[in-house]
């Protein structure tokens, strides 16, 4: 069978016109050989490295089909969890008059940041430069080209890779419009959005993920921070939650906010969003792997199986201590499962990941009942509650449950921290990660949300979050008649 499938192979390569190459590519001795062309299939089919004998680039074969595949299949996934994944979750749960307002939001920080990732978003977080920031040489992704970038996938195209990314940096700050729902200029939100990709996400993400990044401890031997994080417990959930719970305090609490009912206004379209979160984040986790491959696999199941078992242990909580299991609780529960899972979906085994869900069942659940009811703040939509608390909470856990059996590459350079048991030294690189990105938006945000406040203003009128955003700030209305569309 070994030799059918190496015969089959030669003949293929033998076929394979192999890539278009660029003028500067064209130099003498640049036609590869058929033992290079067998070693490119071999490494294929394993997702191992091509041609590891070479740093000839012209010697280097186009992108995998089937890898390129998934990896675009995976950005469609997750800008399908913000676009109507998020938009149709957080519009069920705010109130009918602002239902467009929040949707809008949704929308216009998609646009916003695909501008700012194209103009020098991607560059910033993604050359390799210093330990915090990258480099100005792929503005405007000059050189992003469909030619796989070895330092982040070797059959992968650097340009899907970048759009890739570019749904992470979109659904990043459009978590944070869940803390301060109902109340913040659409003009305000804008600006905010802008000051923090620049000095927030984008140094977080290059610091976890940049090749070079301070905190890459699987791909950076000489990291400051040796810390794992698989699809962004750090970079997204950390980093959006804890900004938004100071955001929302420096914004104020919704007018009658502790004194009137303020029920979500239409769970079938937060039951709905749930769904398309759930679903996108398949692409969000198992796409981190930038490959179809058996870490992708593993972080395909562990996704599922944490999700599944937050989502029945937060409404089994309810049940315990409210006497009934809400669909928001399922639905909260679901989305505290998909959060804490993120930065260890492709670290941990099932056993890990069950045991990830059933924290991510109760911790959030308690952060969500108790502790906002305890401090007072008005986090509309639990944002600080899932995402700041299950993000940490992810974070964390990753340290005590990453195992080399889940992940061969945590024996590159972090053979002396991931020792396969449960206080391993791994959990101290987790907490100083941890400490890092708390800071980092906890101050930039306040820095932030004072500017934005001195040059635009935050909050809109009383007037207008008294009749709703939808009207007041973009001219239309979700419902024409009384419970209909």
């Amino acid at each position: 069978m070994r030799k059918l499938f190496l015969v089959s192979g030669l003949l293929c390569t033998m076929l394979w016109p192999g890539p278009v190459l660029r003028a500067a590519d064209a130099a003498p001795g640049a036609e590869r050989s058929i033992q290079e062309r067998l070693e490119d299939l071999e490494a294929y089919v394993n997702n191992g490295s091509r041609n590891a004998n070479t740093n000839t680039v012209s010697k280097i074969a186009g992108p995998g089909p089937g890898h390129n595949a998934w990896m675009m299949t995976s950005s469609a996934l997750v800008l399908f969890m913000t676009l109507p994944g998020l938009a149709l979750f957080y519009g069920g749960l705010v109130r009918r008059k602002n239902v467009l307002s929040v949707m809008a939001q949704c929308l216009g920080i998609a646009g916003l940041v695909s501008l700012l990732w194209w103009a020098v978003g991607y560059s910033i977080a993604f050359h390799s430069g210093k330990s915090f920031w990258g480099s100005l040489d792929w503005a405007f992704l000059h050189g992003v080209d469909s030619n796989p970038n070895s330092d982040y996938g070797a059959w992968v195209s650097h340009n899907v890779y970048a759009m890739y990314q570019l749904m992470f940096a979109i659904i990043t700050p459009a978590l944070i419009v869940g803390a301060i729902a109902e109340r913040m200029k659409f003009s305000a939100i804008l600006l905010f959005v802008t000051l923090w990709m620049f000095i927030v996400y984008f140094p977080l993400a290059h610091m976890v993920w940049g090749v070079d990044g301070f905190m890459n401890g699987v791909w950076n031997k000489d990291a400051g921070i040796k810390a794992i994080d698989f699809a962004g417990g750090t970079v997204v959930h950390m980093s959006s939650g804890w900004s938004a719970l100071i955001l929302c305090l420096i914004l104020g609490k919704r007018l009658g906010f502790g004194r009137e009912p303020m029920p979500p206004h239409n769970m079938v379209l937060c039951m709905v969003g749930t769904g398309m979160l759930w679903v996108g984040w398949y692409g969000f986790n198992a796409g981190s792997a930038v490959a179809a491959d058996m870490i992708a696999a593993n972080a395909f199941m562990t996704t599922t199986l944490a999700t599944a078992t937050a989502s029945f242990v937060w409404a089994m909580a309810e049940y315990i201590t409210r006497g009934k299991p809400s669909i928001l609780g399922f639905c909260s529960g679901a989305v505290a499962g998909l959060v804490v899972i993120t930065p260890a979906s492709g670290f941990v085994t099932s056993d890990g990941a069950v045991l990830i869900g059933v924290a991510a069942g109760l911790i959030p659940y308690l952060a969500c009942w108790k502790l906002k009811a305890v401090m007072g703040y008005d986090d509309a939509l639990d944002t600080f509650g899932v995402h700041a608390v299950g993000g940490t909470l992810g974070a964390l856990l990753t340290g005590f449950l990453a195992r080399k059996t889940a992940n061969p590459n945590l024996a590159n350079f972090l053979k002396d921290k991931v020792t396969d048991s449960f206080f391993q030294p791994l959990v101290l690189e987790q907490l100083k990660a941890i400490i890092l990105t708390l800071a980092l938006a906890v101050v930039g945000t306040t820095i932030i949300a004072y500017i934005v406040k001195a040059v635009v203003g935050l909050r809109v009128a009383p007037e207008v979050e008294t009749s709703g955003l939808d009207l007041a700030e973009h001219g239309e209305e979700g419902y024409h008649a009384e419970g209909g569309f």
